[in-house]
């Protein structure tokens, strides 16, 4: 893999602005979603291999 050279006049670093009070309470409630999503698609996937053996 090789290295990315910065073309001149270009920057790319990326400053982010600081999420609101709002934006942070709807990105925390997505993320528990998501990960009570994944640990009921994996306890199904689990139930069912053990059928199969």
């Amino acid at each position: 893999m090789g290295l990315i050279r910065e073309p001149k006049g270009i920057d790319f670093i990326i400053k982010s602005t600081p999420l609101t009070k709002q934006e942070e309470k709807e990105l925390v409630e997505f993320i528990e979603l998501r990960k009570l999503k994944n640990k009921r698609v994996k306890a199904r996937s689990t139930k069912k291999k053990i059928a199969i053996k």
